[in-house]
């Protein structure tokens, strides 16, 4: 059921650039890459194979075999260099050639008989004993381990994306390359450029942060997977088969993970011919119950039940899961929790052996998206195991639809299994009781606005978007939808300023308490960009017995803006903005969905509690709710209690919170907000946690 849809302007470089007209004449091919192993029934390679012995199916389809070259890979080790003798850290950083994608096309097989290799370092918040654990043993895997047909690359990501060497057999650069690297300079770079400290609270979100996207990326786990997937597009001009070997501390997630980003960056490995080898760089990590030196010790009772044991387990865990999701589904292996990191990269060495590449263009023209299987079959030798891809995605196109198929795009990007994201969508739920057993889940959608592109119209600037979204219950079934097509007038000061600022766009549902998966698709109607963002969330039953109290959401947010100041609108009912829990006398309390503020905003903070305890004699209740900012285990700011007698008489036995801090007298940083809620009465307790960056 859908409530309210409206899109707002809600945060704070670079003026829009005026577009220039061009013609331009274009002629694609769709040319299929597949790499075949072949085998006998002992697992012998089986060599002297010719095109003519391959037969390929795409959908059942015969094609035309077009390109074949046979690669022959040895494991013939190259003589052991001399152990260098000085640090990692020291030595000094050689010139490099530029990256793959800058160099000119070249041949279909530009590497004959190579095992291509990735050494990829994700710096991005992996610790310095980390960073010297895995340089170590790149160099000494290259030293020791490198052979004959092994031709690498290294590529590194912090705060970008950075091809640090191309593809190389000089051993010597390689090792100097990698020692080239500043050891814990990446970790400090990133602090640095984002104006804020580390501390504590660091360790909990695994956050990766471009500096030019600040609030879409403290926050946002997807960076690191962006990043893998911006490596394997560079590495898909090149057909042959390539094994990308991603040292990391892991990959942390913060509870609302976008996991149309990992299919996404599965589904451009598998197009590029590039399997994922993670290792982590932490080795064989050690749990101890109150936490080792590196941290404060665990206070409360956690430590004594066995949950914080139980939760610290538990992140490392997930932080392991996308590590072995990622080796799963592109054929290639997670080393995990050992200390010989070198092993993982000789694990990739050897799964890489001699193979055939079958080439073909497709017959199927259409660039829908659509999932296509591939079967190859050896018609001489039929009881030959034969192993490769078993399909790929086509490409999509928005060019020069028509509205039946700009409407049927997005009704089948819902069901593509690889899903769309070159635009950045950040997403949020919350819940809200209406009565018993229906609550009310407003969901924002936050987009940048330096992706967005604006047409001069009437004196205005302005675009279209097209908004698509599913609600799914733990059984599959569809339980709410949303379908908004908006237009958004920009004066010329807004638009001169899009490039700093965000546009929000919020809906929302009434559903039951349960489990949900939510899939939403956003599409920018100029330049036909679409983003996806798929979650899983939980809307708990609060009629359920319980000794805690009963809440809603906490909402954290800094901005309020009248309704009026909507700079588009697909729907606006005003029964429905009477239901709305963020709306009051006209404001609409804007969720910030990446919780990243500054220090000339005010922070407001919502929520409600349910069902309080009625004192005997006057019926009422006396709840206590305060804020507090830590940094670490330090207390950084409290708010004084505000207490509530009263019930709201719109929602039932409702008592609504709220808070305005300004934030001006706090360092820029890294905290843990917390809300601290009692009822006096009831002599209940709550709390709800929540991790914030104050920028300059």
């Amino acid at each position: 059921m859908r409530r309210l849809a409206t899109l707002f302007l809600i945060a704070l470089v670079a003026l829009p650039q005026q577009s220039v007209r061009v013609t331009r004449f274009e002629s694609t091919a769709d040319l299929v890459i597949v790499d075949v192993t072949v085998r006998d029934r002992d697992g012998k390679a089986i060599d002297g194979l010719k095109k003519e012995n391959f037969a390929v199916f795409e959908d059942g389809k015969p094609q035309t075999v077009s390109v074949f070259e046979v690669q022959r890979l040895t494991l013939d080790p190259l003589p052991a260099a001399t152990p260098a003798t000085d640090s990692v850290a020291a030595a000094p950083r050689p010139r490099v050639a530029p990256p793959p994608s800058e160099a000119p096309p070249a041949a279909p097989i530009r590497y004959r008989d190579r095992r291509l290799m990735v050494l990829f370092f994700d710096f991005s918040a992996m610790p310095p004993t980390d960073q010297i654990r895995a340089q170590e043993a790149a160099v000494k895997f290259l030293n020791e381990r490198m052979t004959a047909a092994d031709t690498v690359s290294i590529m590194s990501f912090s705060t970008k994306l950075d091809t640090v060497q191309d593809f190389t057999a000089d051993r010597e650069t390689l090792v100097q390359t990698i020692k080239g690297f500043r050891v814990g300079g990446a970790a400090s770079e990133l602090a640095s450029e984002a104006g804020v400290g580390n501390d504590d609270t660091e360790q909990d979100t695994g956050a990766a942060f471009v500096a030019d996207e600040t609030e879409f990326n403290i926050f946002n786990t997807d960076r690191k997977l962006s990043a893998l997937e911006s490596a394997v597009r560079k590495l898909a001009v090149l057909p042959e088969k390539k094994a990308l070997v991603y040292f990391s501390s892991g990959v942390g997630k913060t509870g609302v993970e976008n996991q149309s980003q990992l299919r996404a960056t599965v589904n451009a490995a598998i197009r590029a011919n590039v399997a994922f080898y993670p290792v982590d760089a932490r080795g064989l990590t050690a749990l101890p119950p109150g936490g080792d030196a590196s941290k404060a010790t665990v206070r409360g009772s956690g430590m004594f039940t066995g949950a914080a044991q139980q939760g610290q387990r538990d992140r490392f865990n997930d932080q392991q899961e996308t590590l072995t999701t990622l080796a799963a589904d592109t054929g290639g292996k997670a080393f995990l929790d050992n200390n010989d990191l070198t092993l993982g990269i000789a694990q990739a060495q050897t799964d890489v052996r001699s193979y055939y590449i079958v080439g073909y263009y497709s017959g199927n023209t259409q660039r829908d998206g659509r999932y296509r299987r591939i079967r190859v079959a050896l018609a001489s030798q039929p009881q030959a195991k034969l192993d490769y891809r078993s399909g790929y995605f086509a490409a999509k196109d928005f060019k020069q639809f028509t509205t039946a198929d700009k409407e049927r795009q997005l009704e089948e990007a819902l069901l593509l299994g690889d899903p769309v994201t070159d635009l950045p969508l950040a997403l949020e739920v919350d819940y809200f009781r209406l009565s018993g057993d229906r609550y009310f889940l407003p969901v924002a959608v936050k987009i940048p606005g330096s992706e967005i592109s604006l047409v001069h119209k009437g004196g205005n600037e302005e675009t279209a978007f097209d908004f698509i979204g599913q609600v799914r219950d733990s059984k599959d079934k569809l339980v709410g939808t949303v379908r908004d097509g908006i237009r958004v007038k920009l004066d010329e000061a807004n638009a001169a300023q899009l490039g700093r600022r965000n546009l929000q766009y919020d809906t929302g549902f009434t559903l039951p308490p349960g489990r949900y998966k939510v899939k939403f698709l956003a599409r920018e109607n100029r330049t036909g960009k679409m983003g996806t963002f798929e979650t899983a969330f939980n809307v708990p039953d609060l009629a359920a017995k319980t000794n805690g109290l009963r809440l809603s959401s906490v909402v954290w947010s800094n901005q309020r803006e009248p309704l009026q100041a909507a700079v588009g609108s697909a729907q606006n009912q005003k029964r429905n903005l009477a239901n709305h829990p963020l709306i009051q006398d006209g404001q609409k309390l804007i969720p910030s969905i990446t919780r990243v503020f500054r220090k000339d905003q005010k922070l407001y903070v919502y929520f409600e509690v349910y069902d309080p305890a009625l004192d005997a004699t006057q019926k009422t209740p006396e709840v206590a709710a305060s804020l507090s900012f830590f940094r670490g285990s330090v207390k950084a700011f409290e708010s004084e209690p505000v207490r509530l007698t009263q019930v709201s008489k719109s929602r039932g036995q409702m008592v609504p919170f709220q808070f305005q801090v300004p934030l001006a007298s706090l360092a820029p940083g890294r905290y843990t907000c917390q809300v601290n809620i009692v009822d006096e009465v009831g002599r209940k307790f709550a709390f709800s946690r929540a991790p914030l960056v104050l920028l300059p």
